[in-house]
Protein backbone atom coordinates (compact mmCIF):
# COMPACT_ATOMS: atom_id res chain seq x y z
CA UNK A 1 0.00 0.00 0.00
CA UNK A 2 1.15 3.32 -0.70
CA UNK A 3 2.21 5.11 2.69
CA UNK A 4 0.47 8.62 1.66
CA UNK A 5 -2.68 7.01 0.71
CA UNK A 6 -2.92 4.57 3.49
CA UNK A 7 -2.03 7.49 5.82
CA UNK A 8 -4.71 9.92 4.35
CA UNK A 9 -7.44 7.21 5.01
CA UNK A 10 -5.78 5.62 8.45
CA UNK A 11 -6.20 9.59 9.48
CA UNK A 12 -9.80 9.82 7.67
CA UNK A 13 -10.76 6.91 10.15
CA UNK A 14 -9.10 7.96 13.37
CA UNK A 15 -11.22 10.88 12.82
CA UNK A 16 -14.52 9.13 12.37
CA UNK A 17 -13.33 6.97 15.46
CA UNK A 18 -14.22 9.79 17.87
CA UNK A 19 -18.15 8.79 17.57
CA UNK A 20 -17.14 4.83 18.62
CA UNK A 21 -19.18 3.64 21.08
CA UNK A 22 -20.83 6.70 21.21
CA UNK A 23 -24.32 5.31 20.36
CA UNK A 24 -26.42 6.66 22.84
CA UNK A 25 -25.54 3.61 24.82
CA UNK A 26 -25.13 3.44 28.88
CA UNK A 27 -21.88 3.04 29.50
CA UNK A 28 -20.70 0.91 32.60
CA UNK A 29 -18.32 2.23 34.87
CA UNK A 30 -15.23 -0.08 34.12
CA UNK A 31 -15.77 1.22 30.20
CA UNK A 32 -16.43 5.04 31.89
CA UNK A 33 -12.63 4.78 33.13
CA UNK A 34 -11.09 3.01 30.66
CA UNK A 35 -12.06 5.08 27.44
CA UNK A 36 -10.42 2.65 24.73
CA UNK A 37 -11.88 -0.04 26.59
CA UNK A 38 -12.36 -3.48 24.74
CA UNK A 39 -15.50 -2.59 23.02
CA UNK A 40 -13.83 -0.25 21.61
CA UNK A 41 -10.65 -1.38 20.59
CA UNK A 42 -12.60 -4.46 18.43
CA UNK A 43 -14.91 -1.85 16.97
CA UNK A 44 -11.73 -0.16 15.84
CA UNK A 45 -9.38 -3.37 14.90
CA UNK A 46 -12.90 -3.97 13.02
CA UNK A 47 -12.64 -0.38 10.98
CA UNK A 48 -9.34 -0.83 10.88
CA UNK A 49 -9.39 -4.15 9.06
CA UNK A 50 -11.91 -2.62 6.05
CA UNK A 51 -10.17 0.24 5.39
CA UNK A 52 -6.69 -1.80 5.00
CA UNK A 53 -8.81 -3.67 2.35
CA UNK A 54 -10.34 -0.75 0.65
CA UNK A 55 -7.26 1.10 0.78
CA UNK A 56 -5.12 -1.85 -0.66
CA UNK A 57 -7.90 -2.20 -3.22
CA UNK A 58 -7.44 1.92 -4.20
CA UNK A 59 -3.89 1.61 -3.95
CA UNK A 60 -4.12 -1.80 -6.86
CA UNK A 61 -6.47 0.79 -9.04
CA UNK A 62 -4.10 3.83 -8.83
CA UNK A 63 -1.23 1.37 -9.71
CA UNK A 64 -2.94 0.04 -12.18
CA UNK A 65 -3.69 3.18 -13.60
CA UNK A 66 -0.39 4.39 -13.48
CA UNK A 67 1.80 1.06 -14.46
CA UNK A 68 -1.08 -0.24 -16.97
CA UNK A 69 1.04 -3.30 -17.83
CA UNK A 70 0.23 -4.86 -14.10
CA UNK A 71 -3.48 -4.47 -14.77
CA UNK A 72 -4.33 -7.60 -16.13
CA UNK A 73 -2.44 -9.63 -13.77
CA UNK A 74 -3.85 -8.01 -10.92
CA UNK A 75 -7.33 -8.35 -12.45
CA UNK A 76 -6.62 -12.04 -12.76
CA UNK A 77 -6.00 -11.94 -9.36
CA UNK A 78 -9.05 -10.90 -8.40
CA UNK A 79 -11.10 -13.17 -10.19
CA UNK A 80 -9.69 -16.56 -8.70
CA UNK A 81 -8.90 -15.26 -5.40
CA UNK A 82 -11.59 -15.63 -2.23
CA UNK A 83 -10.99 -11.76 -1.59
CA UNK A 84 -14.73 -9.76 -2.78
CA UNK A 85 -14.14 -7.58 -5.56
CA UNK A 86 -14.40 -3.94 -4.53
CA UNK A 87 -16.59 -1.47 -5.84
CA UNK A 88 -15.40 2.17 -4.85
CA UNK A 89 -18.06 4.89 -4.34
CA UNK A 90 -18.07 7.76 -6.76
CA UNK A 91 -15.71 10.09 -4.80
CA UNK A 92 -13.35 7.66 -4.50
CA UNK A 93 -13.52 7.12 -8.12
CA UNK A 94 -12.97 10.61 -8.49
CA UNK A 95 -9.94 10.96 -5.77
CA UNK A 96 -8.33 7.89 -7.57
CA UNK A 97 -8.00 10.31 -11.02
CA UNK A 98 -7.04 12.92 -8.89
CA UNK A 99 -4.36 11.15 -7.58
CA UNK A 100 -3.49 9.58 -11.20
CA UNK A 101 -3.29 13.03 -12.75
CA UNK A 102 -1.20 14.22 -9.90
CA UNK A 103 1.56 11.47 -10.34
CA UNK A 104 1.55 11.54 -13.87
CA UNK A 105 1.87 15.30 -14.09
CA UNK A 106 5.65 14.84 -12.68
CA UNK A 107 6.56 11.54 -14.21
CA UNK A 108 5.69 9.17 -17.22
CA UNK A 109 3.07 7.29 -15.65
CA UNK A 110 2.64 5.06 -19.23
CA UNK A 111 4.99 3.10 -21.72
CA UNK A 112 3.26 4.70 -24.67
CA UNK A 113 2.82 8.18 -22.66
CA UNK A 114 -1.14 8.57 -23.59
CA UNK A 115 -1.86 9.62 -20.01
CA UNK A 116 0.01 12.98 -21.10
CA UNK A 117 -2.64 13.92 -23.93
CA UNK A 118 -5.40 16.27 -22.92
CA UNK A 119 -6.77 17.37 -26.15
CA UNK A 120 -8.30 20.59 -24.71
CA UNK A 121 -10.22 21.61 -28.03
CA UNK A 122 -12.58 23.79 -26.16
CA UNK A 123 -9.94 25.19 -24.83
CA UNK A 124 -8.26 25.69 -27.47
CA UNK A 125 -10.85 27.54 -29.66
CA UNK A 126 -11.31 29.90 -26.31
CA UNK A 127 -7.26 31.24 -26.82
CA UNK A 128 -7.41 31.60 -30.33
CA UNK A 129 -10.53 33.80 -30.53
CA UNK A 130 -8.91 35.88 -27.67
CA UNK A 131 -5.12 35.73 -28.30
CA UNK A 132 -4.79 34.91 -32.42
CA UNK A 133 -5.62 38.29 -33.98
CA UNK A 134 -7.00 38.99 -37.67
CA UNK A 135 -6.98 35.15 -38.34
CA UNK A 136 -10.80 33.93 -38.75
CA UNK A 137 -9.67 31.69 -41.83
CA UNK A 138 -6.97 29.75 -40.02
CA UNK A 139 -9.34 29.94 -36.65
CA UNK A 140 -12.37 28.19 -38.35
CA UNK A 141 -10.27 25.82 -40.01
CA UNK A 142 -8.02 24.58 -37.36
CA UNK A 143 -11.00 24.27 -34.76
CA UNK A 144 -12.84 22.09 -37.52
CA UNK A 145 -10.10 19.56 -38.90
CA UNK A 146 -9.26 18.94 -35.30
CA UNK A 147 -12.46 17.96 -33.75
CA UNK A 148 -13.30 16.21 -36.58
CA UNK A 149 -10.14 14.47 -36.37
CA UNK A 150 -10.12 13.81 -32.93
CA UNK A 151 -13.60 12.51 -32.69
CA UNK A 152 -13.29 9.48 -35.16
CA UNK A 153 -12.43 6.75 -32.78
CA UNK A 154 -9.72 5.07 -35.51
CA UNK A 155 -8.86 7.43 -38.48
CA UNK A 156 -7.65 5.82 -40.90
CA UNK A 157 -5.51 8.72 -42.09
CA UNK A 158 -2.81 11.31 -40.81
CA UNK A 159 -4.46 14.72 -40.04
CA UNK A 160 -1.82 17.29 -42.15
CA UNK A 161 -2.46 21.02 -42.34
CA UNK A 162 -0.23 23.03 -44.52
CA UNK A 163 -0.10 26.82 -42.66
CA UNK A 164 0.52 29.65 -45.19
CA UNK A 165 1.39 33.03 -44.77
CA UNK A 166 3.99 35.75 -44.09
CA UNK A 167 5.89 35.88 -41.41
CA UNK A 168 5.16 37.13 -37.84
CA UNK A 169 1.03 36.39 -38.76
CA UNK A 170 0.73 33.66 -35.80
CA UNK A 171 1.96 29.94 -37.71
CA UNK A 172 4.45 29.29 -35.35
CA UNK A 173 2.08 30.75 -32.20
CA UNK A 174 -1.00 28.48 -33.23
CA UNK A 175 1.75 25.94 -33.53
CA UNK A 176 3.12 26.30 -29.87
CA UNK A 177 -0.79 26.72 -28.76
CA UNK A 178 -2.39 24.11 -30.37
CA UNK A 179 0.33 21.56 -28.78
CA UNK A 180 -0.24 22.98 -25.55
CA UNK A 181 -4.03 22.01 -25.43
CA UNK A 182 -3.38 18.55 -27.02
CA UNK A 183 -1.09 17.07 -24.21
CA UNK A 184 -0.10 18.27 -20.82
CA UNK A 185 3.68 18.76 -21.54
CA UNK A 186 2.88 21.12 -24.74
CA UNK A 187 6.00 21.01 -26.82
CA UNK A 188 8.14 19.13 -24.38
CA UNK A 189 6.03 16.27 -24.72
CA UNK A 190 7.53 13.31 -26.10
CA UNK A 191 4.99 12.84 -28.13
CA UNK A 192 5.59 16.45 -29.76
CA UNK A 193 8.34 16.68 -32.66
CA UNK A 194 9.69 19.99 -33.96
CA UNK A 195 11.75 20.18 -37.20
CA UNK A 196 13.23 23.42 -38.66
CA UNK A 197 14.59 22.79 -41.97
CA UNK A 198 17.57 25.14 -41.55
CA UNK A 199 18.53 23.98 -38.04
CA UNK A 200 17.66 20.09 -38.01
CA UNK A 201 18.77 19.61 -41.61
CA UNK A 202 21.13 22.52 -42.83
CA UNK A 203 23.54 20.43 -45.31
CA UNK A 204 21.98 19.01 -48.57
CA UNK A 205 24.77 16.67 -49.37
CA UNK A 206 23.58 14.89 -45.78
CA UNK A 207 20.04 14.22 -47.73
CA UNK A 208 20.02 10.87 -47.36
CA UNK A 209 21.88 10.46 -43.55
CA UNK A 210 18.63 13.13 -42.55
CA UNK A 211 16.21 10.78 -44.35
CA UNK A 212 16.90 7.78 -42.44
CA UNK A 213 17.00 9.83 -39.53
CA UNK A 214 13.64 11.61 -39.68
CA UNK A 215 12.07 8.18 -40.92
CA UNK A 216 13.69 6.32 -37.69
CA UNK A 217 12.00 9.47 -35.57
CA UNK A 218 8.86 9.55 -36.93
CA UNK A 219 8.57 5.64 -37.08
CA UNK A 220 9.37 5.52 -32.93
CA UNK A 221 7.17 8.24 -32.03
CA UNK A 222 4.42 6.78 -33.97
CA UNK A 223 5.09 3.51 -32.13
CA UNK A 224 5.14 5.47 -28.87
CA UNK A 225 2.40 7.08 -28.81
CA UNK A 226 -1.16 6.38 -29.78
CA UNK A 227 -1.56 10.15 -30.81
CA UNK A 228 1.94 12.07 -32.23
CA UNK A 229 2.08 15.63 -33.29
CA UNK A 230 4.38 16.58 -35.97
CA UNK A 231 5.29 20.32 -36.62
CA UNK A 232 7.76 21.09 -39.81
CA UNK A 233 8.89 24.88 -39.47
CA UNK A 234 10.46 26.42 -43.04
CA UNK A 235 9.01 23.59 -44.48
CA UNK A 236 9.20 25.54 -48.22
CA UNK A 237 13.23 24.85 -47.36
CA UNK A 238 12.76 21.09 -46.51
CA UNK A 239 14.87 18.58 -49.16
CA UNK A 240 12.72 17.38 -51.41
CA UNK A 241 14.16 13.81 -50.15
CA UNK A 242 13.58 14.73 -46.65
CA UNK A 243 9.78 15.50 -48.19
CA UNK A 244 9.78 11.84 -49.49
CA UNK A 245 10.56 10.35 -46.39
CA UNK A 246 7.48 11.84 -44.79
CA UNK A 247 5.30 10.44 -47.58
CA UNK A 248 4.61 6.90 -46.59
CA UNK A 249 3.05 8.45 -42.83
CA UNK A 250 0.65 10.51 -44.34
CA UNK A 251 -0.35 8.72 -47.57
CA UNK A 252 -3.72 7.21 -48.05
CA UNK A 253 -2.14 4.05 -49.14
CA UNK A 254 0.70 3.83 -47.76
CA UNK A 255 0.02 3.84 -44.17
CA UNK A 256 0.15 0.61 -42.08
CA UNK A 257 -2.78 -1.05 -40.62
CA UNK A 258 -1.00 -0.49 -37.22
CA UNK A 259 -0.21 2.87 -37.40
CA UNK A 260 -1.72 5.55 -34.50
CA UNK A 261 -3.20 8.76 -34.60
CA UNK A 262 -0.63 11.43 -35.99
CA UNK A 263 -1.24 15.03 -37.26
CA UNK A 264 1.60 16.61 -39.36
CA UNK A 265 1.59 20.46 -39.19
CA UNK A 266 3.52 22.34 -41.98
CA UNK A 267 4.58 26.19 -41.67
CA UNK A 268 5.48 27.91 -44.43
CA UNK A 269 6.12 31.64 -46.12
CA UNK A 270 5.03 29.96 -49.38
CA UNK A 271 1.75 31.72 -50.82
CA UNK A 272 2.09 34.51 -48.59
CA UNK A 273 1.90 36.82 -51.17
CA UNK A 274 -1.56 35.53 -52.71
CA UNK A 275 -3.00 35.94 -49.63
CA UNK A 276 -1.99 39.29 -49.15
CA UNK A 277 -3.35 40.40 -52.51
CA UNK A 278 -6.22 39.34 -51.77
CA UNK A 279 -6.41 40.77 -48.36
CA UNK A 280 -5.34 44.15 -50.10
CA UNK A 281 -8.05 43.81 -52.78
CA UNK A 282 -10.60 43.51 -50.49
CA UNK A 283 -10.03 46.66 -48.53
CA UNK A 284 -9.78 48.69 -51.78
CA UNK A 285 -12.83 47.45 -52.58
CA UNK A 286 -14.78 49.15 -49.39
CA UNK A 287 -14.85 45.06 -47.89
CA UNK A 288 -14.00 43.37 -44.27
CA UNK A 289 -11.41 41.18 -44.02
CA UNK A 290 -13.97 38.76 -42.10
CA UNK A 291 -15.61 38.82 -45.72
CA UNK A 292 -12.83 36.66 -47.00
CA UNK A 293 -13.73 33.38 -47.37
CA UNK A 294 -11.91 30.06 -47.43
CA UNK A 295 -13.74 29.13 -51.39
CA UNK A 296 -12.50 32.39 -52.69
CA UNK A 297 -8.82 31.91 -51.70
CA UNK A 298 -8.05 28.18 -51.81
CA UNK A 299 -8.09 27.92 -55.32
CA UNK A 300 -5.48 31.16 -56.03
CA UNK A 301 -3.20 29.83 -53.11
CA UNK A 302 -3.04 26.32 -54.09
CA UNK A 303 -2.24 27.79 -58.00
CA UNK A 304 0.81 29.52 -56.72
CA UNK A 305 1.67 26.65 -54.47
CA UNK A 306 1.91 24.36 -57.49
CA UNK A 307 3.62 26.90 -59.73
CA UNK A 308 7.07 25.54 -61.13
CA UNK A 309 9.48 26.41 -58.09
CA UNK A 310 13.27 25.60 -56.45
CA UNK A 311 11.84 24.38 -53.59
CA UNK A 312 11.21 21.17 -52.48
CA UNK A 313 7.61 21.57 -50.94
CA UNK A 314 6.00 23.29 -53.86
CA UNK A 315 7.03 20.02 -56.13
CA UNK A 316 6.74 17.64 -53.41
CA UNK A 317 3.99 14.56 -53.30
CA UNK A 318 2.27 16.47 -50.34
CA UNK A 319 1.16 18.87 -53.05
CA UNK A 320 0.79 16.64 -55.90
CA UNK A 321 -1.18 14.12 -54.55
CA UNK A 322 -3.53 15.63 -52.79
CA UNK A 323 -2.08 14.52 -49.52
CA UNK A 324 -2.59 17.65 -47.72
CA UNK A 325 -6.24 17.78 -45.47
CA UNK A 326 -6.66 21.53 -44.93
CA UNK A 327 -4.53 24.88 -46.43
CA UNK A 328 -4.27 26.86 -43.05
CA UNK A 329 -3.80 30.89 -44.62
CA UNK A 330 -2.68 33.79 -42.25
CA UNK A 331 -3.70 36.98 -43.48
CA UNK A 332 -1.54 39.99 -43.04
CA UNK A 333 -1.98 41.98 -39.56
CA UNK A 334 -2.93 45.28 -39.93
CA UNK A 335 -2.55 48.56 -37.60
CA UNK A 336 -4.97 47.14 -34.42
CA UNK A 337 -3.86 43.76 -34.89
CA UNK A 338 -0.23 44.82 -33.83
CA UNK A 339 -2.18 46.87 -31.08
CA UNK A 340 -3.28 43.78 -30.10
CA UNK A 341 -0.41 41.51 -29.80
CA UNK A 342 1.68 44.75 -27.98
CA UNK A 343 -1.55 44.78 -24.98
CA UNK A 344 -0.81 41.02 -25.18
CA UNK A 345 2.43 41.42 -24.53
CA UNK A 346 2.03 43.78 -21.90
CA UNK A 347 -0.25 41.70 -20.08
CA UNK A 348 1.94 38.25 -20.09
CA UNK A 349 4.89 39.91 -18.47
CA UNK A 350 2.25 41.66 -15.81
CA UNK A 351 2.91 45.38 -17.08
CA UNK A 352 0.37 48.11 -17.04
CA UNK A 353 -0.11 49.65 -20.59
CA UNK A 354 -2.14 52.68 -21.99
CA UNK A 355 -3.60 53.35 -25.19
CA UNK A 356 -1.05 55.86 -26.21
CA UNK A 357 1.89 53.57 -25.22
CA UNK A 358 0.20 50.77 -27.41
CA UNK A 359 0.04 53.25 -30.00
CA UNK A 360 3.70 54.12 -29.97
CA UNK A 361 4.65 50.34 -30.08
CA UNK A 362 2.77 49.93 -33.32
CA UNK A 363 4.12 53.19 -34.68
CA UNK A 364 7.33 51.44 -34.57
CA UNK A 365 6.40 48.66 -37.07
CA UNK A 366 6.84 49.06 -40.79
CA UNK A 367 3.74 48.61 -42.72
CA UNK A 368 3.39 48.02 -46.76
CA UNK A 369 2.37 48.60 -49.08
CA UNK A 370 4.18 52.00 -49.53
CA UNK A 371 1.20 54.01 -50.65
CA UNK A 372 -1.26 52.51 -48.19
CA UNK A 373 0.59 50.99 -45.22
CA UNK A 374 -1.77 49.18 -44.44
CA UNK A 375 -0.54 45.41 -43.50
CA UNK A 376 2.36 45.23 -40.95
CA UNK A 377 5.81 43.86 -42.82
CA UNK A 378 6.75 41.75 -39.66
CA UNK A 379 3.28 40.90 -38.50
CA UNK A 380 3.82 41.16 -34.55
CA UNK A 381 6.72 39.56 -34.61
CA UNK A 382 9.27 41.46 -32.07
CA UNK A 383 6.52 43.65 -30.82
CA UNK A 384 7.41 41.74 -27.38
CA UNK A 385 10.88 43.25 -27.40
CA UNK A 386 9.83 46.45 -28.60
CA UNK A 387 7.98 46.96 -25.85
CA UNK A 388 11.01 47.54 -23.80
CA UNK A 389 11.75 50.49 -25.67
CA UNK A 390 8.59 52.15 -23.83
CA UNK A 391 9.28 50.31 -20.17
CA UNK A 392 9.78 53.43 -17.20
Amino acid sequence: MGPGLGCCLLLLLLGSSEGLGSSGEQRGPEEEEDPWGRARYEALEKHLGAVGAVSKRYWQLLACKVWQESCEEEGAEDVEGDEPRWSLPLVGQDYLEVLSAWYCSFSKCCVTGDCRVVNNITGLEADLSRQLHGQHLARGIIIQALRGFLQSPAPRDALVLSFHGWSGTGKNFVARLLAGHLYRDGLRSECARVFISLFHFPHPKYVDSYKAQLEKQIGETTRLCKQSLFIFDEAEKLHFGLLDAIRPFVARHDRKAGQRRSIFLFLSNLGGNTINEVALDFWRAGRAREEISMEFLEQRLRMELLEPAENGYARSPLLEENLIDFLVPFLPLEYHHVKLCARDAFLARGLPYTEAALDEVARTMVFVPKEEKLFSAQGCKAVSQRINYFLP
